[in-house]
């Protein structure tokens, strides 16, 4: 059994297969609505039902509160329909943004790798090639977890048939912890993509800052691959901080990239190096490395940020401050049911 649903204002109606949310079914239809969390928590993909029967699923009272479903407001990451409906959401216009419909994919781990003391590579070669824009993310599926992960795809969209995952572990994180411990090479392995607006602005033609911490790098290494890879001569600047040397992964190739390409830049930075680690670059956080190289002049930039959230928060400061405008920093948002618990930057009114 099927239902009808109508998106406004795009006018478009698509089917909706019996028990599928609203958003799964916009998604694999190649059409995007604003989402994060995906679990219900967050509210950011909160929609008007202007006509039509739904069912609510595990909505948080906190995210859509009881006066909202009255008002006939509904969480599209949690909605399933009980007729034909239709729907009005936020959705923004973006020039650069491709619409990729979701899909499901099958591969074999084919190569694995200790990054650092606490993040993994991981590599799966594709039985059927992705497209996707430098910068989003795939829902990585654990069967005998029964659950599924977020990371986002590190490799450019040109190598299309083998992705890149760089995966830290996180603390008490079952999913992490299981493919760090028990992933092995040869293991078949699904996931669900691509996801996510986060997507480098070309048609703007800026120079582009990207402020990266931890396994935060994923996203701007697909990104400054991408752009490299199709001969952009745009001034293009990484600042990356980790705690200590040990942490700093792909530093030698960015080093490489900065002898090949001229206008490509990199600053890395330690915020707590060791004693052993004869570290001569920057020492403090991404913020203030990033606040030195430009001596606290961001204008006329597009600032891409991804990292944990108090980076994020002092990163945004640090640009405000240096006379960005709001409107040209962007935001990994795919977030965790984890992360939801947290406070979003009071900062960024997007988040």
């Amino acid at each position: 059994m099927s239902f009808q649903l109508t998106i406004e204002p795009l006018g478009e109606t698509i089917e909706v297969e019996e028990n599928q949310t609203i958003l799964d079914a916009t998604l694999r239809a190649g059409i995007y609505l604003p989402h994060a969390c995906c679990h219900g928590l967050c509210a950011t993909c909160k929609v008007n039902i202007v006509e039509g029967d739904i069912l609510h699923g595990d909505a948080s009272p906190f995210a859509l509160m009881d006066f909202e479903r009255d008002e006939g407001k509904a969480l599209a990451c949690c909605a399933t329909l009980e007729s034909d409906i239709t729907i009005e959401a936020d959705i923004d216009e973006e020039p650069d943004a491709e619409s990729i419909p979701v899909k499901d994919f099958y591969g074999t781990v084919s190569r694995i790798e200790d990054l650092t003391p606490t993040i993994k590579g991981l590599w799966i070669k594709l039985d059927e090639a992705i497209h996707f824009q430098a910068g989003q993310y795939i829902n990585l599926n654990i069967p005998e977890l029964n659950i599924s992960r977020p990371f986002s795809l590190a490799n450019s969209p040109s190598s299309s048939d083998e992705i890149e995952l760089n995966i830290r572990i996180v603390p008490g994180g079952e999913g992490t912890r299981y493919l760090h411990e028990n992933l092995k090479l040869g293991d078949s392995i699904s996931f669900s993509g691509p996801y996510g607006r986060f997507f480098v602005r070309k048609s703007a033609n800026k120079p582009l800052v990207f402020m990266a911490g931890g396994s935060g790098l994923s996203s701007p290494l697909s990104m400054i691959l991408d752009l490299l890879n199709q001969h952009a001569d745009i001034p293009i600047t990484l600042v990356y901080g980790q705690r200590n040397r040990k942490e700093l992964y792909y530093h030698e190739f960015f080093l490489e990239m900065v002898e090949k390409y001229p206008n490509f830049s990199y600053v890395p930075a330690l915020s707590d190096p060791h004693e052993d680690d004869d570290w001569t670059g920057f020492r403090g956080f991404v913020h203030d490395a990033a606040k030195s190289y430009f001596n606290s002049d961001f204008r006329e930039h597009h600032a891409y940020l991804c990292g944990p959230p108090l980076m994020i928060d002092a990163c945004i400061t640090t640009l405000i401050q240096g006379r960005l405008f709001e409107k040209d920093i962007f935001i990994e948002k795919f977030i965790s049911a984890a992360d939801t618990q947290k406070a979003n930057s009071p900062l960024f009114k997007k988040l």
